[in-house]
């Protein structure tokens, strides 16, 4: 009796499980191997080139980040109506079969986003606001 007795190797899904194990196992070690290589050959004396100006253009310097956080507010408020219309389509594609039970819950839906909109309406998040 071996010690792998217990274990059923002609299990269908068998097959698929070793090649996600091995396949996985194999890209963490090209990862690990890539990053070992390229730690090993890379040149840390060529900082000073790294900064100098590529053929022309002026002179690089840092600059503090003047991206407003109004950019960020305006995709998180689009992503939600997105998303709300996301929602909806399969609703009215099943109109019929969801019934009245159905219409409640989009309306539902509806007011709970409503409400969300006229509260970011309310605090001037629609409204756009000058960088400086």
């Amino acid at each position: 009796m071996t010690s792998l007795s217990h274990m059923d190797f002609s299990h269908p899904f068998f097959g698929a499980f070793f090649l996600l194990v091995f396949c996985a196992v194999v890209f963490y070690g090209i990862t690990i191997l890539a990053r070992t290589v390229s730690r090993k050959m890379a040149r840390l004396d060529t900082e000073k080139l790294k900064l100098t100006i590529y053929e022309c253009g002026p002179e690089v310097t840092k600059q503090p980040n003047k991206i407003s956080a109004h950019f960020y507010l305006f995709a998180v408020l689009f992503i939600l109506f997105d998303v709300e219309i996301i929602f909806m389509f399969p609703w009215a594609v099943n109109f019929k079969v969801l019934g009245m039970f159905g219409f409640i819950e989009m309306i539902l839906f509806v007011l709970i986003l409503s409400i969300g909109f006229a509260y970011a309406w309310r605090k001037g998040a629609l409204e756009w606001h000058s960088i400086r």
